[in-house]
């Protein structure tokens, strides 16, 4: 009889080969992608080293441009418009060169967008609304990219696929030929080229009745080839999506990345725009003092219109009202005494000494004339964004007036704030409730600006007189603003480019 060995449960040789911190993870399986093709369909994550810099500002780029591509679907563009629209949009953003180009930064370009994709998948992953949100915005970005792509680089792109399609044979086509013919009205004889896939593949094409359904098989014509490769890309992305969700929870390790994933998500709703005196300013053109901001008014959105209207009512604001237009007169180009003039004159049935005692010093703050951390440096706060406006909790309280009012206002009270500034357009006032009750409240406000400013607009498109990326969507009052000032200065004949076009988005 054999004596019983002890049974050492963990070989020590496969132990050093699983051990984390040796042989397979001591370096990358890819360093750098070699990046053959203009397209992508991002089937394998980024394992080359960036900062965390480009991290976040690659992403804040593609965020760009699907929020983008969502407006254009909000505000029901054709596909020719939406082409037209997103071509400078994707030029300023995340430009993406053909191979003939010839262009020296091409390796970069593709680069910035295979990693900007990946940032986002992780970021929206986390919930199933933003994975779908995610995966029709990116389908729709890609089959942009690939209608505009080099008809020879777009093939030879498709070739490398490797997709599982299945050639019907030109015995198979002569058989059923009369059927191609009564299904598609597409066939023009034996010489054509035709694919043979599971009919789950293509629902679109099935739903346009532009394939053959036979045997659970659906018969594509090469034409629809297109269709079918974003149906894979669709179908492969969503899968992909579902494993990034189960990475998620190891990435909530890393306190550098999680932040950032997070705040990227949540940007999705509303994209943030930073705030660049540059571009939102017009105190270097035209006196902004107490005496102009009746007038300037008209052009302030509905946020600001509203703390005007409560102000000149009331004579009086809430603190987080005043703090909000303080710094949105700031951005507009008011200075500091001016500032305080306004206020003074605003809170008329103030005495001198309350308003020194309770209500300057806040005044100097916001313009950084006192007080430390954020003002050490003189520059004060920044004025708040759509995203900041959407996302404060404070503004849904009783009695406060900041805010944004498509998300703080019952639809009736909505309603009749915007007749009362002007709006009567029955059909953008339907517009705004339909995009108030889907919680698209950023998508409501520039419906009302381009309502108000069709003729202005119409004039800058139909002369070219702005390049057409200065006509993205508005993310900030103060951009909201300067291009209604800048296109009624158009409508007076006062021709020019917009100075800087408005503020740069920022996650």
């Amino acid at each position: 009889m054999l004596a019983a060995r002890p049974i050492n449960r963990i070989d020590s040789k496969r132990r050093t080969i699983i051990d984390p911190r040796k042989k397979q993870f001591a370096k990358a399986q890819w360093q750098e992608h070699d990046y053959k093709h203009r397209m992508n369909f991002y089937t394998l994550p980024p394992t080359g080293d960036v900062t965390l810099e480009q991290f976040e500002e690659w992403a804040i780029a593609r965020l760009k441009v699907l929020a983008e591509l969502e407006a254009c679907q909000f505000r029901n563009r054709s596909p020719e418009e939406t082409t037209e629209h997103m071509r400078p949009i994707l030029a300023k953003y995340l430009p993406l060169s053909q191979n003939s180009s010839r262009a020296s930064d091409i390796d970069v370009e593709r680069k910035r967008d295979h990693y900007s994709h990946w940032t986002l998948r992780l970021a929206f992953s986390t919930t199933e609304d933003l994975r779908k949100r995610f995966a029709r915005l990116e389908t729709q970005l890609f089959r942009l990219r690939l209608l505009q792509d080099d008809s020879r680089e777009r093939k030879a792109f498709i070739g490398d696929l490797k997709l599982e399609w299945d050639s019907v044979s030109d015995e198979e086509k002569s058989r059923i030929g009369e059927q191609l013919r009564a299904a598609t009205g597409l066939w023009k004889g034996e010489e054509e080229d035709w694919f043979k896939v599971d009919w789950e593949q293509v629902p679109e094409l099935v739903e346009q009745r532009k394939v053959l359904l036979k045997m659970g098989k659906a018969f594509v014509h090469v034409r629809e080839q297109l269709s079918m490769v974003v149906g894979e890309f669709s179908r492969q992305l969503e899968a992909g999506l579902e494993l990034s969700a189960r990475a998620l929870p190891r990435m909530d390790e890393d306190n550098r990345l999680s932040p950032i994933l997070t705040h990227l998500s949540k940007s999705f709703t509303a994209p943030d725009a930073a705030y660049s005196a540059d571009a939102s300013s017009i105190g270097d053109t035209t006196a902004i003092n107490a005496n102009t901001i009746d007038a300037l008014s008209v052009h302030f959105p509905l946020c600001m219109r509203n703390l005007h209207r409560e102000l000149r009512k009331n004579s009086h604001l809430k603190h987080y009202g005043r703090l909000q237009y303080t710094l949105f007169l700031k951005g507009i180009g008011m200075d500091l005494n001016e500032c305080i003039v306004f206020w003074r004159q605003a809170f008329k049935l103030m005495t001198e000494d309350k308003f020194k005692k309770e209500y300057l010093y806040n005044i100097r703050h916001a313009y950084g004339d006192v007080g430390g951390d954020s003002n050490r440096r003189g520059r004060g706060y920044t004025p708040y964004s759509c995203q900041k406006l959407l996302t404060d909790a404070t503004a849904s309280a009783s009695g406060q007036s900041h805010g944004c009012p498509y998300r703080t206002f019952s639809p009736e009270n909505l309603v009749a704030l915007l007749q009362a500034t002007g709006v009567s357009d029955r059909e953008v006032l339907k517009g705004v409730r339909e995009d108030v009750a889907r919680q698209r409240y950023h998508i409501a406000c520039n419906r009302v600006f381009d309502s108000t400013h069709a003729r202005e607009l119409k004039k800058v498109k139909d002369g070219n007189l702005w390049p057409l990326s200065e006509l993205d969507t508005i993310l900030h009052p103060n951009t909201y603003f300067k291009r209604s000032w800048q296109l009624e200065r158009i409508e007076k004949g006062v021709m020019g480019l917009p100075d800087g076009g408005g503020a740069e988005t920022s996650f």
